[in-house]
This record gives structure tokens, C-alpha cells and sequence, in this order.
């Protein structure tokens, strides 16, 4: 079997990889708030001031950095007055974008805060653009990060909280060219600027306002706004309306219209998720290529606050509320995107998996009290190493490891490596369904000490996690490490992902 080469120089350092880029998101959409986070206070669950504490235990293990609330789509449609003071006088609305269901609005902006105060994770505030106001999300602002005297402190302390919260990161509407108003680039570029002038820094709560950004390839909609900031090609720094942009980008592995089963797939259709995921490189790159015309120093950042699988929902299942099962397959596209987001590091500084809890690309599944960590949480388990990491280059030979999709052509093997505290982290993963891979770590520029790996693969792509096989998909240790030298010989499984750690020392 030919064997590939993964040349990673210990002693070159990268980009430091941002911890937010292992961020997640929560909607009010389906079971993520109610019945995922949320179970109220007089839950038979156990919970703390109604929120879940099996979901905020399991997701502490993650090291969560961030959380995107409330929205996605629901958030031009949130009112968040609506969701502050007591809980039986808030009014009930109406969640028109995921299922039409009543809610009562019990989950408001300081059961998030708890939540994230939980979770030991910033808050991430997706803002109102599409049906709110300037003034509505400028209070929102002030209500939650002004200390002193105001209205809107006021107004905070008659609800129960004296001193202001730390609210960095701050969403200027979600997908305005869709479910957030419909708008024209240019149309939505002097909101932004208008949004972004009123949504003040209050102390030392320094804003980071992350404009709406593209979907998938629309370089456009990036250049209209990166106009905003600066002239084409100027050294000057940029404007300060808005500090990063977002993008959206899922994988699917057919048209959206047939998107596809979660667990009844063939391995032709791996291999076209595998190629659809591995697509975010070409994405990514084309939004930095249009930011750097504009802001060569790279200043602004680049948000994939948006990004993941997306099947046809379980069968049975409300169709608003995007319940899908989470196979390795979905785990492999994981572990591909880190692979492909610590490689942008210098540009991507965010990006946040849709959703963390019964939606979409979950980190976790809960039905009543049963709860069950998915293959994609286990990735997200094993890569956290590299949350506020050193990229390292890595240098990949292995023109055999590839595979014929239709017109295209799929790399079945990817790899980053990073080093954190002494602490040398290469991921590799092995996207090929049916073969094993061979694969030589020359580690060039430094030391190691004795490596520890662990595996994440099961006997078949669509095998998942359920309560009566909790651990069907589930991390174990890796012996398939040999050391020769400066070198780690592998035989990657088929379908697997792979952590090595070792400790690691640079020449004096």
C-alpha cells in the first residue's frame, strides 16, 4: 500500500487558531431552547433555575468558547423587551419561520446569559435587523452592558441584575438577503453602517459587530459591504462600523430539495458529503481573497457563523423543527472543516456549528431525561487542544489518497497539527469508506516525547448514538502509532478520525 507523507515543521509557527472557532449556536427552532437547554424550573429534570444540567455537564467538556443565540431566522423576528421581566407576564409569540409554534418566551436574555455563565462560553447576540430598529438593538446593547445610570440600566435592575454582563460579540442581523428582510447588498450595507454606529460601547465593553454576511460562494454581497470599509486596495486602516463579516456554508450531499437521509445513505453518497464539506476551503478562501483587496492587514474578520450538515429530518418528526440523527459520516465533515478552518486562521476568527442541541448537526440528542452525545461532539472533544493553538504547516504528499466523484475528484486524507502549552495536537482523517491508509508523520524542527492517540470510527459509516448504544461511536485509544525516529508511522482505519498528542520541545 503506498504510504503518504505529512511534513508538519515544528519549529514554523502559524496563525494562532482562535478558540471561537470551536463556537456553537442555539436557535429557537425545533427542541434546541425548549425541551434541549430549557426544561423550567419545575422539570423533573434536573436543572438549575430551569436550565438543563446534563446538557450544560456534557457541553462543558468541550470547552465551549462562544454561543449564537437567538437566531438564525428567529432572530429578526425576536422582540427581546418581549423576553425580560417576569416570566408569566411576558407576552406569547408566534416562531412563524420553525414550525408556527406558540412560544412563551420563559427563555429570555437573562436565562441566556445564565446559560453561557454556565457553560463558562461568551454570548454571542444575533440582533434584529429584519423586522426590529436601531433603537431596539442599541438598548438591547445598553440593557446589557451600560453600568451607571440609564433607562435601560433601570430597567435591568427592576429584573433582578445590578451589575452590567460582558457582551462582546454582537450579530448584525442574520442572512438579510433571505429570511432576514430580503435585501439588496447595497441596501443592507448602510444598515449595517447605521446599526453598527448606534450599538455603542458601553465602559470597557468593547464591541466586536459581525455584519450579515454571504451565503456560500457570493463574493459580491462581501465585496459591497468591504466597500464600506476602506477603498480598494488601500493600506489605510479600515472603518470601524462593523469589525467582522459572516458567511453561511452547509453541507449537503444532493440539491436542497432532496437533501438526503441522515443515516440511509450509500457510499456514494459519503464520498458526495466528503466533497461538499471539503468545499468550504474554496468558500473561505474566496471571501478572504475579496476581504484582502480591502483590508490587507486583515483586520476585519471573517465569521462562518453558520456551518454543518443538513439532511431530511427524521421521519416522524415535526419537519420545522430540523431534527436529524448524527452519523460518523456527519462526524468525518466535522473534523474535515477544523482541518480546512486552522488552516484560514490568519483571516477566519469565528465559526459556530448549527445547532448544538436536537437540531441539525447537534452536539447532543435529548428525548425526555435521556440525553446522548453524538459522533460530531466527540471530534469536537478530541480537537479542542487546538482551541487557542499555533497552527503548525503541515505539508501533505499523497497523491494516491484521492478518489473519482462524478466530474470532481475527492482527497480522502486531511491533517492539521497545532501546539499548545509544550503540547504537539495532529488530526488526521481518513475520508475513504472502504480503505485503510497508510501515512508517515515527518516531524521536522523539534522534539517529541512519547505520543498518545485516539481513534474515532465504528464499523459503518451511518452508525450513530442511541440511548440503548450510547457509545456505538465513540472515542477509544489508537495503538496504531509506531516511532522511528523523528517519524510516527499510522495505518489510519477506513472511515476514521485520528488525534495524536505528544509532548514537544523546540532545539535550544
Amino acid at each position: 500500500m503506498p504510504v503518504a507523507t505529512a511534513i508538519v515543521n515544528l519549529d514554523i509557527e502559524g496563525p494562532r487558531i482562535s478558540r471561537h472557532l470551536y463556537g456553537h449556536f442555539a436557535e429557537h427552532l425545533g427542541r434546541c431552547v425548549y425541551g434541549g437547554f430549557w426544561v423550567g424550573e419545575d422539570s423533573p429534570v434536573p436543572n438549575e433555575g430551569g436550565i438543563r444540567l446534563d446538557v450544560v455537564h456534557a457541553l462543558r467538556a468541550l470547552d465551549i468558547p462562544n454561543l449564537r443565540w437567538p437566531g438564525g431566522c428567529f432572530a429578526d423576528e425576536y422582540h427581546w423587551r418581549d423576553g425580560v421581566g417576569p416570566r408569566e407576564q411576558r407576552p406569547r409569540m408566534v416562531n412563524t419561520h420553525w414550525g408556527n409554534v406558540e412560544e412563551n418566551n420563559h427563555f429570555g436574555t437573562h436565562e441566556f446569559m445564565a446559560l453561557c455563565e454556565l457553560l463558562g462560553a461568551e454570548p454571542y447576540i444575533s440582533g434584529n435587523v429584519g423586522s426590529g430598529t436601531v433603537r431596539e438593538m442599541s438598548e438591547w446593547v445598553e440593557y446589557l452592558t451600560r453600568d451607571g445610570d440609564s433607562p435601560m440600566v433601570r430597567l435591568r435592575r427592576d429584573n433582578g441584575r445590578e451589575e452590567p454582563w460582558r457582551v462582546r460579540f454582537w450579530g448584525i442581523g442574520n442572512e438579510t438577503w433571505g429570511c432576514g428582510g430580503n435585501m439588496r447588498a447595497e441596501y443592507f450595507a448602510d444598515l449595517a453602517r447605521q446599526y453598527g454606529t448606534y450599538c455603542r460601547d458601553h465602559g470597557d465593553n468593547k464591541l466586536y459587530r459581525i455584519a450579515s454576511g454571504a451565503s456560500d460562494e457570493d463574493y459580491q454581497w462581501t465585496e459591497t459591504l468591504m466597500r464600506q470599509l476602506n477603498c480598494f486596495g488601500c493600506e489605510a486602516t479600515p472603518r470601524t462600523y462593523y469589525q467582522g463579516l459572516s458567511v453561511h456554508y452547509y453541507t449537503l450531499a444532493g440539491p436542497w430539495e432532496a437533501k438526503g437521509s441522515a443515516t440511509a445513505f450509500d457510499t456514494d453518497d459519503h464520498y458526495r458529503t466528503m466533497l461538499s464539506a471539503r468545499r468550504v476551503d474554496r468558500v473561505l478562501t474566496g471571501h478572504s481573497t475579496v476581504m484582502d483587496c480591502y483590508d490587507p492587514g486583515r483586520t476585519v474578520g471573517l465569521v462562518l457563523d453558520e456551518w454543518g450538515t443538513w439532511w431530511d429530518v427524521e421521519p416522524g418528526t415535526n419537519p420545522g423543527f430540523l431534527f436529524q440523527q448524527n452519523t460518523l459520516r456527519d462526524a468525518l465533515v466535522a473534523s474535515v472543516h477544523f482541518d480546512v478552518f486552522h488552516q484560514h486562521a490568519a483571516r477566519l476568527v469565528m465559526a459556530n456549528i448549527a445547532q448544538t442541541v436536537n437540531v441539525l448537526q447537534a452536539m447532543v440528542l435529548t428525548d425526555g431525561d435521556a440525553l446522548v452525545l453524538t459522533p460530531t461532539y466527540h471530534v469536537f472533544e478530541m480537537n479542542k487542544g487546538h482551541q487557542d493553538a499555533t497552527s503548525l504547516p503541515v505539508h501533505l504528499r499523497a497523491e494516491h489518497a484521492r478518489r473519482r466523484v462524478g466530474d470532481d475528484e475527492l482527497d480522502t486524507l486531511s491533517v492539521s497539527a497545532g501546539v499548545k502549552d509544550g503540547t504537539l495536537l495532529v488530526s488526521l482523517s481518513n475520508l475513504d469508506a472502504e480503505e485503510p491508509a497508510e501515512v508517515s508523520l515527518d516531524l521536522r524542527g523539534g522534539r517529541i516525547g512519547e505520543p498518545r492517540a485516539r481513534v474515532l470510527t465504528a464499523g459503518r459509516l451511518q452508525e450513530h448514538n442511541i440511548p440503548q448504544k450510547p457509545d456505538a461511536v465513540a472515542p477509544r485509544p489508537f495503538d496504531g502509532v509506531a516511532v522511528t525516529g523523528r517519524r510516527l508511522a499510522l495505518t489510519l482505519p477506513p472511515h476514521s478520525f485520528v488525534t495524536v498528542q505528544a509532548p514537544m520541545s523546540l532545539p535550544d
